[in-house]
């Protein structure tokens, strides 16, 4: 049994993306490798993002945005998209899946937790999946 690989992408791996990285480790307990990445990386993880995680016990302060690269999605099993578009390089035999979930930046600490609690539960759907198959 091989361990799946996962690829979280959105535009500027500030937010979405890393919050699901950081769940879906979280969760799985080493079960699942779990990478970032954005189409268009921005300098920081936006701030409001770390504090929402901090609150469930995800600490994101030494995390940062990391550019997508063709070697990352080659080596992942599923490529999760948040809103990148065509920026995210396709590969025949990958698994993609498109989550529409509303980009926090700009968004307030009290905003961004509804995005979080979405985020987590496709998370746990997720994992739920890919233990099932391997």
């Amino acid at each position: 049994m091989t361990t799946p690989e996962v690829l979280f992408v959105c535009v500027h791996n500030a937010g979405r993306s890393q919050m699901a990285a950081a769940l879906l480790d979280h969760h799985a307990e080493g079960r699942v490798v779990v990478r970032s990445a954005g189409s268009a990386p921005a300098d920081d993880i936006n701030p409001a993002v770390i504090e929402v995680m901090g609150e469930i016990g995800i600490d994101l302060t030494t995390a940062f945005p990391k550019p997508l690269t063709t070697d990352a999605v080659r080596a992942a099993d599923v490529v999760i998209t948040m809103g990148c578009g065509d920026a995210c390089p396709v590969y025949p035999g990958k698994r993609y899946l498109d989550w529409r979930l509303e980009d926090p930046a700009g968004l307030t600490a009290e905003q961004i937790r509804p995005i979080r609690d979405d985020i987590d539960r496709k998370v746990q759907e997720l994992l739920t999946d890919l233990l099932t198959r391997s």
